[in-house]
C-alpha cells in the first residue's frame, strides 16, 4: 500500500479524508467542499473556486471573431509540423485541414519528424513549393533561422502555432501571429485547480522541463500561484526532460511515492505525458488510479490524457489546448494576411476538463467557431 505510511491508523485516515472529498466548484475528484482548518488561505481558495468553476463551463458561446475578410480565392499553405507523432501537433493538423477545405485552399503536411535537422529540412521542402503561407507547427522557427529568411524573401506569409511564448504577432521572430493559449492562464488555473480542490491545503509535486525556457517558465509561474496559499505545500520540483521522460519520470515518481508518502497529495505537470508515465510506479506504489495523488496537466490536452481523465485512472484534470479551433484560426489568420488586415488577435480561453464535464469527449471543441469562420469567409 502507501510507503511510508505509520501504520493502519494512518491509512485509516487517508481513507477517510479521501471519501470526505467532494465537488466544491464543480471539478474532479479532488476538489472539497469546504477548507480545512489551518490552510490559511481562505480569501485564495474562495478565488480559486471561482476561477476554476469558470474554466469548468462547457456552456460558453464562441467569444472569437465573427467579422473578417471574405475568403480570399486560390492560396495554399503548408504546415511543417515539429513531429506529428506529438498528439496536439496533430490534432492542429487535422484542424487545419478542415479549414482549408472549407475555405477552398489547398494544404499540405510535412512532418519535421521531432529532430533539428528533419525540422529544417521539411521548412526547406515547404519554402521550396513556394506556397502562399507556411504555418509553424510547434517549433521555434530561430531554430530555423537560414529557412525562415528565405520565406520571407520570398514572399511569404508565416503564422506559428506555439512557435514562440506569447499569442499574437511577432517581429523577433517574424510571424504575421502566433496562436495559443497565454501560458500565465494555463499556469494559474491549474494551481488554483488544486487551492480550490484541497480547500486551500495540499502536498504538490510539479513535474517540468527546465531545458525548455518556455516550460520552465510555465512551472515556475504554477508554483509562484501556489506560494499565494500557505497550506498549499511544494514538496518537490521533479525536472525531467521530455525526450527522457518514459525512461525517467517511472523511477522519480516511485522516489517521490517513498519519499514523501501521503503528504504527496496532488501534482501538477507541465504536459500530461508525464502522467502516462508516472501511472506504472503509481500503481506498483499501491497508488490508487483515483487519487490521491490528484494529478492535473497544465498543457496539451491530447486524447489519451482525455481517457485517463475521463476514467479516472491516475490524472483528474487537464487544461487542453483546443486543437481543432487553433487549426480553423490558422486559416483565418493566413486569410487576413493575404487581405492585408491585421491579425485578429483572438487568444483561446483556458478551459479545465474533468470526468464531470468531459461528456466522455477525447478532445476540447468548443461550439460555434466553425460556423462563425464560415460565415467570416463567405462575406456573410
Amino acid at each position: 500500500m502507501y510507503p511510508n505510511r505509520n501504520g493502519v491508523l494512518a491509512a485509516a485516515a487517508l481513507s477517510a479524508a479521501v471519501s470526505a472529498l467532494v465537488s466544491g466548484c464543480g471539478g474532479g475528484p479532488s476538489q472539497s467542499s469546504a477548507t480545512p482548518p489551518g490552510a490559511g488561505c481562505p480569501a485564495v481558495v474562495a478565488e480559486a473556486e471561482v476561477a476554476v468553476g469558470r474554466a469548468e463551463r462547457t456552456d460558453l458561446s464562441w467569444n472569437g471573431p465573427t467579422t473578417g475578410p471574405g475568403a480570399v480565392p486560390g492560396k495554399t499553405v503548408v504546415y511543417v509540423a515539429q513531429t506529428m507523432t506529438n498528439p496536439g501537433v496533430a490534432g492542429v493538423a487535422k484542424g487545419l485541414r478542415e479549414a482549408a477545405a472549407a475555405i477552398g485552399w489547398q494544404v499540405r503536411v510535412i512532418d519535421g519528424e521531432g529532430t533539428p535537422a528533419g525540422i529544417q529540412a521539411a521548412l526547406s521542402q515547404a519554402v521550396t513549393l513556394k506556397p502562399s503561407g507556411i504555418a509553424i507547427g510547434g517549433f521555434d522557427p530561430r531554430l530555423t533561422a537560414q529557412q525562415t529568411a528565405r520565406a520571407r524573401a520570398a514572399g511569404i506569409e508565416l503564422i506559428g502555432w506555439h512557435a514562440v511564448a506569447s499569442p499574437g504577432p511577432s517581429t523577433s521572430p517574424p510571424l504575421f501571429t502566433n496562436i495559443t493559449t497565454k501560458v500565465e492562464e494555463v499556469a494559474r488555473v491549474s494551481a488554483d485547480w488544486v487551492i480550490a480542490g484541497s480547500g486551500g491545503h495540499a502536498g504538490v509535486v510539479v513535474f517540468t522541463d527546465d531545458s525548455i525556457p518556455f516550460a520552465r517558465n510555465k512551472s515556475e509561474l504554477i508554483k509562484r500561484r501556489l506560494a499565494d496559499c500557505p497550506g498549499a505545500k511544494l514538496l518537490a520540483t521533479a525536472n525531467i526532460p521530455i525526450p527522457d521522460a518514459s525512461q525517467r519520470t517511472p523511477q522519480q515518481v516511485s522516489s517521490l511515492a517513498s519519499r514523501f508518502g501521503d503528504r504527496w497529495t496532488h501534482s501538477v505537470a507541465i504536459n500530461d505525458l508525464y502522467f502516462a508515465d508516472a501511472a506504472p510506479a503509481l500503481r506498483a506504489a499501491g497508488r490508487p488510479g483515483e487519487g490521491p495523488p490528484f494529478n492535473i496537466g497544465a498543457g496539451d490536452g491530447d486524447p489519451s490524457a482525455f481517457q485517463r481523465v475521463n476514467s479516472g485512472r491516475f490524472q483528474a484534470a487537464t487544461v487542453p489546448e483546443p486543437l481543432s479551433q487553433q487549426g480553423w484560426q490558422i486559416i483565418d489568420e493566413f486569410n487576413r494576411a493575404f487581405a492585408r488586415r491585421p491579425a485578429s488577435g483572438y487568444v483561446a480561453p483556458v478551459h479545465v476538463v474533468t470526468a464531470e464535464n468531459s461528456g466522455g469527449a477525447t478532445s476540447w471543441d468548443p461550439a460555434g467557431y466553425r460556423e462563425a469562420y464560415r460565415k467570416i469567409w463567405d462575406g456573410e
